[in-house]
């Protein structure tokens, strides 16, 4: 496996100093955002994702704000390179203190009707079991480490929501979602913290292609008129991962700019 290494000088004092966070899918949108958004907060940040230029020009960027990065392509639905990517993140820093679980992809866009059971495994690789995995393995190390930890995934609000078409994403999301009750719960005990962040439609490269014609009636719906941006929710990442919010496990937390209010619009 191979990896870039990049560090620089440590930034000014933030509410991350001293720690090492993982972010995945870091090359672009929102683990973009929250990678650059860590390395503000002082923390040591590991990289990963599949595409091995992204994710050094996102290093690159934390590297000119003074921060601390190291870049590892992986395979979020390989169980074999999450091991690797744990362990070369121990042999590096020795310790191993947050993850945010951004990797995804979107899955085909179609009635279940028009839907191969290739769509559906494809889909639940990366965004069910990966995330399963990388809990996994994060946990495992944190737990040996005996100094508690935090995991934020990223779900969305297709997993409670409705929209026709989303049968497989929703799906995927919607287990995240079940998913990190009971581990909050087995995991608590040690001090560690389990939460998602569940966005609503955001601009990032995998809405790129979506037409103004398709973007505004979701900004119309919102209570705050517009689509979200990566750094909306790479924010409440970060916060999650901070003892700000030290009580807070178990917890998929609606970002959505009031999409999902109900009531009359």
């Amino acid at each position: 496996m191979s990896t870039t290494h990049i560090t620089h000088a440590a930034p000014t004092q933030g509410r991350l100093t001293g720690k090492v966070v993982l972010v995945t899918g870091a090359g672009s949108g929102i683990g973009r955002a929250a990678a650059l958004a860590f390395g503000r907060q002082g923390a040591s940040v590991v990289l990963a994702g599949r595409r091995a230029p992204e994710l050094n020009a996102v290093a690159h960027e934390i590297i000119a704000a003074n921060g601390s990065a190291v870049a590892i392509p992986a395979d979020v639905s390989d169980e074999g390179a999450i091991e690797a990517l744990i362990n070369s993140i121990n042999d590096r820093f020795g310790q191993f203190d947050a993850a945010f679980n951004n990797a995804g992809v979107a899955s085909s866009f179609a009635p279940i009707t028009d839907l191969s059971v290739e769509d559906f495994d494809r889909t639940m690789a990366v965004n069910t079991r990966g995330v399963w995995l990388l809990m996994k393995h994060e946990i495992k190390a944190m737990l040996a480490q005996g100094t508690g930890g935090v995991i934020v995934n990223t779900s969305s609000i297709a997993a409670t929501g409705g929209t026709a078409g989303l049968s497989i994403y929703a799906a995927s999301k919607g287990a995240i979602d079940s998913m990190i009750r009971p581990v909050a719960l087995e995991v608590g005990p040690a001090g560690i913290r389990v939460n998602n962040v569940s966005p609503s439609l955001v601009k990032t490269p995998m809405t790129s292609g979506y037409p103004d014609a398709a973007l505004a009636p979701v900004a119309a719906h919102a209570a705050l008129k517009r689509v979200g941006e990566p750094e909306d929710i790479a924010d409440v990442a970060v916060w999650l991962c901070t003892d700000e919010a030290r009580f807070v496990t178990g917890q998929s937390i609606l970002v959505d700019g009031g999409f999902n209010i109900a009531g009359a619009r």
